[in-house]
């Protein structure tokens, strides 16, 4: 009997749990998402589907919680405490590479004994698609402020809000999914100015397949919430764009800019921390301008982190539906398509940038850039045995596509959190 409770609290927090529900693919009541009915029809056997979802992709809308919701008091810097075990099992994972390679990771396992072990931290990189999670943070302090009130009224909003994608949704290679209901057909394609999905689809489609334009199309639902405010629900695409042609452009820069960076000050992430500086299309631009520039950082972005879990990210309801949107990811890759985390539920968000120089013949490609090759993984996971963890990891690897770097780390420090 004694060996078998010393054997319980060996395992401690990694008692298995399994859902016998579905998801993403029982969101769709929730959210009108019309991609998730198609994947229940898959799970019935009524479509055929050849690259099945990864175990970890199937957890149900309701089993999806906040980890430090217990903590919600704390301070985000008193999660940062280094733990000199754990920074030292990390420090060994980068012998022999250069500072190019940043990054925060936070053992959240067990909430009374937190590890935190970090790199470079505070470098700033160029965030490139990680920046639209703040989008989906100015999407959702917005939606705050026009129902401060009423969960049920903001998530009806995004439900039934339908806006068109005009100029600011062009040009992207990003394709997006559009299935038929009726047919129970789906395409791939880029997005076309005519194109028009509810709020919660663009929102989808900005984060699960990482669209550009989509992105750029809720940054300026956002910037229009914080324009007309309680007038917002009833703006036609008529009244918006009117609103755009007759605003000087200046001004219409200045609030673009405060919608989605205001709200990361409140959050205690400073400007040198993370900011966005201009929309992801260029079609936005005939109305909106840049400023400031775009940068972000692993210790800004792991106070996101820290916050969402919290329920601190605008509030508790809007923390929990954020995350369970970057739970939709359409695709692991990068970080996240590591083996090791096959059956993890995973939160993530990638993001790219890179440049490239070919005048004296150099070998520059996709993701190869020998000018600047920016590569950024934001994620949280959550193992079945309940071992849980965030990361950030921010590189700049020039003349190398760096997601087989992401994924062996993914690999590395799950073994390093989970031993």
């Amino acid at each position: 009997m004694k060996k078998i409770l010393l054997l319980a609290l060996a395992i401690g927090l990694c008692l298995a749990f399994t859902s016998l529900s579905f998801y993403p693919i029982d969101g769709y009541e929730q959210t009108g998402i019309k991609r998730l009915l198609r994947l229940e029809l898959i799970k019935n056997g009524e479509l055929k589907e050849t690259t099945p979802l990864p175990e970890g992709a199937k957890k149900s809308w309701s089993d999806i919680q906040l980890n430090l919701s217990a903590r919600a008091s704390d301070s985000v810097g008193s999660f940062f405490q280094v733990d000199e075990t754990f920074q030292k099992e990390i420090n060994g994972l980068f012998r022999g590479l250069d500072k190019s390679y940043s990054l925060t990771v936070l053992d959240i396992s067990d909430t009374a004994h937190i590890r935190y072990a970090k790199r470079n931290e505070k470098a700033g990189y160029q965030p490139g698609s990680v920046g639209k999670l703040a989008v989906l943070i100015a999407l959702f302090t917005q939606l705050e402020k026009i129902y401060p009130d009423s969960w049920e009224s903001r998530t009806d909003l995004l439900k039934h809000k339908n806006v068109k994608a005009g100029v600011w949704g062009l040009t992207d290679e990003h394709t997006i999914p559009i299935y038929n209901i009726d047919k129970k057909t789906q395409i791939k394609r880029q997005v076309v100015a005519s194109d028009v999905f509810s709020l919660y689809e663009w929102a989808d489609h900005m984060l699960s397949v990482s669209n550009n334009g989509a992105a750029s199309i809720v940054w300026r639902e956002a910037l229009l919430m914080a324009a007309f405010g309680q007038e917002y629900p009833e703006l036609t695409d008529e009244k918006a764009l009117e609103y755009f042609k007759t605003t000087p452009k200046k001004e219409l820069t200045d609030l673009a800019n405060d919608v989605v960076n205001l709200p990361l000050r409140e959050l205690g992430i400073s400007h040198n921390e993370w900011r966005l500086g201009s929309f992801f299309t260029r079609g936005a631009n005939t109305y909106v301008g840049d400023k400031g520039g775009s940068i972000g950082t692993p210790v800004g972005m792991m106070k996101f982190l820290v916050q969402l879990e919290q329920g601190k990210v605008v509030d508790a309801e809007s923390s929990l539906e954020m995350k369970r949107l970057m739970y939709m990811t359409d695709r692991r890759i990068r970080y996240a398509q590591s083996p090791t985390l096959k059956e993890a539920a995973v939160y993530f968000k990638s993001g790219s940038l890179y440049k490239c120089d070919r005048s004296n013949g150099q070998v520059c490609g996709k993701y190869m850039g020998n000018i600047q090759n920016f590569m950024n993984s934001v994620i949280i996971v959550e193992q079945p045995d309940n071992c849980t963890y965030m990361v950030v990891l921010m590189t700049n690897v020039l003349g190398k596509n760096s997601a087989s770097d992401h994924m062996y780390l993914a690999t590395a420090i799950d073994k390093i959190v989970r031993k």
